[in-house]
Parts: structure tokens; C-alpha cells; sequence
């Protein structure tokens, strides 16, 4: 596999990623929500999603950013129709 080096061919995967351990994960994302603990509920997932993103894409695109930010945008924007103490 070639190394991403396109900020946008590194977001797409991004969101592929994240959105791959959102879909198998349903039950524990809407847990997660509802007990203000996804990170750490998913922990495990979202660490595997992350070395494999970090594994293509050039460390000059800065990923912990773009991975970060998608996971913000995925796990919790996504989740807003749970209910949750946090909104």
C-alpha cells in the first residue's frame, strides 16, 4: 500500500476508519454516549483504527489532527439523537 500524502485522501480515510468502528460498534457507541465515556469505552477499536491510519497516511499531513477531528465529527456529532447528560 502506498503512504497517503493528499490532506483529502487522508480524511476520507479517516472517515472510513472511524466510521467502520462506529458501525461495528453500535451498542457500545450509544452506551458510550449515554454514560459520557466513548473514548474509553471504545478504546480499544479506536486505537487499532488509529495505528492503522497512522500506518498510511505521511506523518507531514499531521494525522493525529485529521484522525482526531474526524473522531469528534463521527462518534459524537453523529450521536446527538442519543440521549445523553452531556446534552
Amino acid at each position: 500500500m502506498n503512504i497517503i500524502t493528499s490532506k483529502e485522501q487522508a480524511a476520507r480515510l479517516a472517515r472510513a476508519v472511524v466510521s467502520d468502528v462506529a458501525i461495528y460498534n453500535q451498542e457500545k457507541v450509544e452506551k458510550g454516549i449515554k454514560n459520557d465515556n466513548i473514548f474509553e469505552t471504545l478504546s480499544e477499536e479506536i486505537e487499532e483504527g488509529r495505528q492503522h491510519f497512522y500506518s498510511r497516511v505521511a506523518p507531514e499531513l499531521n494525522p493525529e489532527q485529521i484522525f482526531d477531528l474526524t473522531l469528534v465529527d463521527i462518534l459524537i456529532k453523529r450521536a446527538g439523537k442519543i440521549e445523553s447528560p452531556i446534552w
